[in-house]
């Protein structure tokens, strides 16, 4: 007879899955101790394959209890009816919520500077909350990272991030 007192119990606690929607789809999963525990890329062929990932992804150990994502339209709409049917907190944002709270202004005049500006700040971010080295990142990744650290902060997990506005 299985229990709930097995190998799971290790994994339990509360992990934020942050995400950048998109065919190339850009992850990073937090636990509650503000730990980078990895960030990633997919690019996925069409939404069949996204929603395997998105299956695997919230049924995966360590269980993501919150999910902020930006973006919106059909792909968002994958990733919330699978949180909602798993009873996960979900929290979908666009990218001007989170860079208005990470940067300032004079940091973000334009889509092309945000993101060359989000990848300075996802390898700060690796360096501070992770025990990997930054390494080269696509801008989903980046942006999925920095989604993360804005959940971090809005859930309080993350009491301030100093490194962010330099």
């Amino acid at each position: 007879m299985k229990t709930d007192d097995g190998p799971q119990e290790v994994h339990q606690g509360e992990h934020l899955l942050a995400v950048d929607v998109g065919l190339h789809t850009g992850l990073a999963l937090y636990n509650r101790d503000c730990r980078l525990l990895w960030y990633r890329s997919h690019h996925l062929a069409d939404q069949q394959k996204l929603k395997r990932l998105i299956a695997k992804l919230l049924r995966s150990t360590p269980l993501p209890t919150h999910i902020y994502l930006e973006g919106g339209g059909p792909l968002a709409e994958l990733w919330q009816r699978e949180a909602f049917k798993l009873e996960r907190v979900f929290v979908q944002l666009n990218a001007d919520q989170w860079r208005k709270k990470l940067f300032y202004d004079r940091q973000h005049p334009s889509g092309r500077v945000a993101k060359q500006r989000a990848l300075k700040v996802a390898s700060a971010v690796i360096d501070h909350l992770s025990h990997k080295k930054p390494t080269a990142l696509r801008h989903d990744t980046a942006e999925a990272i920095l989604v993360g650290l804005y959940g971090l902060l809005d859930l309080g997990w993350l009491e301030r991030w100093s490194p962010t506005k330099e």
